[in-house]
């Protein structure tokens, strides 16, 4: 599999819009981000962004047309997810990304926003998992200097130390996000080939046996047939229940029926550590080691 293409890299002062593709925004949080955002770029928010309706930012026509309109924005550097929660999945399929795809900006957040970095893959074009705005403000200062490393072609650090659940070495793009997000899209049979792929993944709120469901479909889906190598980062509020199965129980069991490397303990996830990586960038991986390869581009 070969690496995505990038969109151009951001400069200071660089137009980046905020949207809200999933759930709605809870106000504190994202003002607290937004003030992060808007002491390097030119912040511009989407006419629905505080919408709300049910658990959404708004209805599906609403949420899609407000997307739609920042895709098709040329001028537009970077669309920033809002927030995660539940939605994207409900409209992706809808998105202008042919048109997108001709003139490309970053597409960044993480969660649920995992859907839309999945379409970018399949269209060849790299985004950013990296917190959404709403995580911005709480977020250690090192990882908020990592998503602008990584928007604006800088050098992203090396991840140490990974867990070796399967050992062994690899290199390839980066594929994933969200687990549960992978499993939807392998329920509507639109996931992206992970052949020769470093397939990173991690979930919130899942009990481990639901974790080893959503691996197992994945598994026989094919999913990791090809793949380069499994990493995992956080399973944030997924502990064992009075069975005493864990996460990580399940994660050892699941190296056992593929034949690539596997590590665990990456520092992304809903937990307190997130540092952003490029999607579809290239990645190697070397003796528990990951690191996540940028390379800045001279603007289109």
């Amino acid at each position: 599999m070969q690496a995505s293409v990038f969109p151009p890299s951001l400069r200071p002062g660089d137009r980046v819009a905020i949207v809200a593709p999933s759930g709605f925004l809870p106000r504190a949080r994202f003002f607290a981000g937004l003030a992060w955002l808007q002491g390097r770029y030119r912040v511009e928010l989407s006419s629905a962004v505080f919408a709300r309706k049910g658990y959404f930012a708004g209805d599906d026509s609403e949420r899609l047309a407000s997307l739609s309109e920042r895709m098709c924005d040329p001028g537009i550097r970077a669309i920033i997810a809002g927030r995660g929660g539940y939605g994207a999945t409900r409209i992706v399929s809808s998105l202008p990304w042919a048109r997108w795809a001709k003139s490309p900006s970053w597409i960044v957040g993480f969660s649920d926003v995992t859907a839309l970095h999945l379409e970018a893959h399949a269209h060849g074009i790299a985004s950013v998992h990296a917190p959404n705005v709403t995580g911005f403000g709480c977020a250690r200062p090192l990882d908020r200097l990592r998503v602008m490393r990584a928007l604006e072609g800088g050098v992203l650090e090396s991840w140490p130390g990974l867990t070796a659940v399967r050992d062994g070495d690899a290199d390839g793009p980066l594929v994933g996000g969200n687990l549960a997000l992978m499993f939807a899209r392998a329920a509507s049979g639109k996931l992206t080939n992970c052949e020769g792929a470093i397939v990173v993944l991690e979930d919130v709120t899942e009990k481990p046996y639901q974790v080893d469901r959503m691996l197992q479909a994945l598994l026989e889906a094919g999913l990791f047939d090809k793949a380069a190598a499994v990493v995992f980062g956080e399973f944030s509020q997924c502990d064992a229940g009075p069975d005493g199965v864990s996460v990580a129980f399940v994660i050892e069991g699941f190296a056992t029926k593929i034949r690539c490397p596997v590590y665990s303990g990456a520092p992304f996830g809903h937990g307190t550590r997130n540092e952003a990586m490029i999607l579809g960038g290239k990645a190697s991986l070397l003796r528990g080691v990951l690191s996540v390869h940028t390379r800045p581009l001279a603007r289109c």
